[in-house]
């Protein structure tokens, strides 16, 4: 790539947040568009389960979340067609397999039975299971199980799999993906105009899409006060392989609350069973460790008995990108010039569809969407916060 190139978007990520975008960029016409990245196809999606779980991963207070969450899931089918075609056939692992969460102890039932009182009183389709219910649709699962939630809607796909086919259709939509590390973002008479590169190049664009993910914020370059410090939470998971004599373990995805711990199991149907996840806030650590790995088989094991019969294939960690109300920052940041796409915590991969059609309508129209609006960056800025803190 030359140095001074001049593409009309210049994305700064090429995780799946940063890839989604460009490729939809790209489709709706606005065909230089350069992704900047020293791994493209890595980030917390490379080690995510690819639960696409909007109702079963409510928490009290996220409605803005939800309603987001759930235009995201409504589209996913579709825009994972449209991805295998355009990536030339490519799988992305997208499954309509419904969600189970269920409860081990009266303490964890009563914590599920408030959630599904709050799923009804918003008027989600979620219905209550006892126990013996539950162990009905998953025969594998332990017999103290007391009770729990089923939600036809909660879907899943495969994180990897949808990187390979997003790097694959940008490639093939005229996405250049340049492997370099944005060093430095440039600004010019108060507008972001681009970034030098790890490479020495500088690249001029006439827009700038920040999805760095945790790193978003570090950039330097970026001036204070216009991004909020996005902070990194550690996420460790374990995959696990069913053979085929054990096949099928589960039919569909598989939440839990274990004393208090929140978890979940999601089987492939390639007979991979993937187990997660840990939540810390231990800074950019992503050393996997031997307490993580024990917590999370402890509590497979407590829900799923047989499940410490299974080979154990892959330890991982990544970090999930939180912003201070762990909602995601969407759309054009108090900087001229600069967009952001990051802050998604724990539904990057939810997410992804409607991140792309939001914020690739904003950066070939300048119109930002009306789901987009809660969740604009600026509502971090200094003036807005003193506003609210005076109301």
């Amino acid at each position: 790539m030359p140095s001074g190139s001049h593409p009309d978007v210049l994305v700064i990520g090429g995780g799946i947040i940063g890839l989604a975008v460009a490729w939809r960029t790209a489709r709706r016409g606005l065909r230089n568009v350069i992704v900047v990245d020293p791994e493209h196809g890595h980030g917390a999606a490379g080690v995510a389960a690819g639960m696409l779980a909007p109702v079963t991963e409510l928490q009290y207070g996220e409605e803005p979340l939800l309603r987001l969450g759930m235009a995201s899931n409504e589209r996913y089918q579709g825009f994972a067609a449209e991805l295998t075609e355009a990536s030339g056939g490519l799988d992305t692992g997208y499954r309509r397999c419904g969600t189970i969460a269920v409860a081990q102890d009266s303490d964890d039932r009563a914590e599920l039975r408030e959630l599904h009182a709050f799923h009804r009183r918003l008027g989600l389709d979620s219905t209550w299971l006892t126990g013996r219910e539950a162990r009905k649709l998953e025969p594998m699962l332990a017999p103290g199980v007391r009770g729990g939630l089923h939600v036809a809607d909660d879907h899943q796909v495969d994180p990897r799999r949808l990187l390979v086919a997003l790097s694959a259709a940008c490639e093939r939509a005229g996405v250049l993906l340049h492997r370099a590390e944005a060093v430095e973002l440039l600004v010019e008479d108060g507008r972001a105009t681009g970034a030098r590169l790890s490479t020495g190049e500088t690249v001029s664009a006439g827009q700038v899409l920040l999805a760095a993910g945790p790193h978003s914020h570090r950039l330097p370059g970026l001036p204070e006060g216009v991004l909020p410090a996005i902070r990194p939470v550690k996420g460790q998971i374990l995959r696990l392989r069913v053979p085929d004599a054990y096949r099928p373990f589960l039919s569909r995805n598989v939440r839990a609350v274990v004393r208090g711990r929140h978890l979940y199991v999601v089987p492939r149907e390639n007979g991979e069973l993937v187990v997660g996840a840990t939540t810390e806030e231990q800074g950019y650590d992503t050393t996997v460790t031997a307490g993580g790995v024990y917590e999370l088989l402890r509590d497979a094991h407590e829900l799923i008995p047989g499940i410490t019969e299974l080979p154990l294939v892959e330890t991982a960690a990544g970090l999930r990108p939180g912003s201070p109300d762990n909602a995601p920052l969407l759309g054009p940041t108090s900087l001229p010039g600069l967009v952001a796409a990051t802050g998604h915590y724990r539904n990057g991969v939810l997410l992804t569809p409607v991140t792309a059609d939001l914020l690739s309508e904003y950066l070939t129209t300048g119109e930002l969407p009306d789901p987009a609006q809660p969740f604009t960056p600026t509502r971090f800025s200094p003036a807005r916060l003193s506003t609210k803190a005076s109301a």
